[in-house]
């Protein structure tokens, strides 16, 4: 009863890391997907090109090196190189942002390529150019049939956001670490703390499934 009480006492300093992590989330997700889609697109349809080389190197490094060694990479070196003065939220939201790009640009170039090439070819065929037929007939399906493998880049960045905590993010584990601190009971807040985790878990995955329920093309794969 005691360890509840706490808990519930300490509530509402934790809930204010809530929307931290929901916006460090969000973010990195949106950064991941305004960059990974165009890496992907690169890696598909510019395969022997210069730039899909870089492409290959930039997603070896990143999903080569952990998150936290990267929050600290562009924290305390390349940020600072290049004179760039974030807060430490817009620092950890975008290298969680770049770090996810590298993944969803292979989810995105595997969405690419389970299009049939000769809608390529037929679009080419109407007078197309390349880049009106990739951004008008192909991505269209491909971003659909990403959808299953992209929605599990949610609860990834989700759990990777606590890693922010080392450079000063006030999100939830912050806030608990805190919290855990004055009261000196840390099982039942870092306890409370996981059940909150987990349905922001439960609850961005529903969401995320419905979307991809509503956007889903019959009989594609098996749907």
């Amino acid at each position: 009863m005691q360890s509840a009480l706490i808990f519930f006492e300490s509530l509402p300093n934790i809930a204010l890391g809530i929307f931290t992590t929901a916006g460090l989330v969000l973010i990195a997700l949106s950064v991941g997907f305004v960059v990974g889609l165009p890496l992907g697109v690169i890696q598909v349809y510019w395969g022997s090109s210069f730039f899909s080389r870089v492409v290959s190197v930039y997603v070896w490094l990143l999903r080569g090196l952990p998150s936290l060694v990267l929050l600290f990479l562009f924290y305390y070196g390349v940020f600072p190189l290049f004179g760039i003065d974030l807060p430490p939220f817009f620092v950890g939201a975008t290298v969680l942002g770049l770090r996810s790009s590298a993944y969803q640009s292979q989810i995105f170039r595997g969405a690419l390529l389970s299009i049939d090439q000769g809608q390529m070819q037929a679009a080419r065929s109407l007078g197309m150019s390349r880049s009106v037929a990739i951004r008008s007939v192909i991505l269209p399906q491909a971003l659909r049939v990403s959808l299953p493998a992209w929605s599990n880049e949610y609860p990834i960045l989700l759990t990777d956001s606590s890693v922010c905590y080392a450079i000063g993010v006030m999100e939830m584990l912050t806030r608990t670490s805190l919290q855990v601190s004055r009261t000196r009971a840390p099982v039942p807040l870092y306890l409370g703390v996981a059940v909150i985790f987990i349905l922001m878990n439960y609850i961005g995955m529903w969401l995320l499934h419905y979307v991809e329920r509503r956007y889903r093309i019959p009989g594609f794969g098996g749907s």
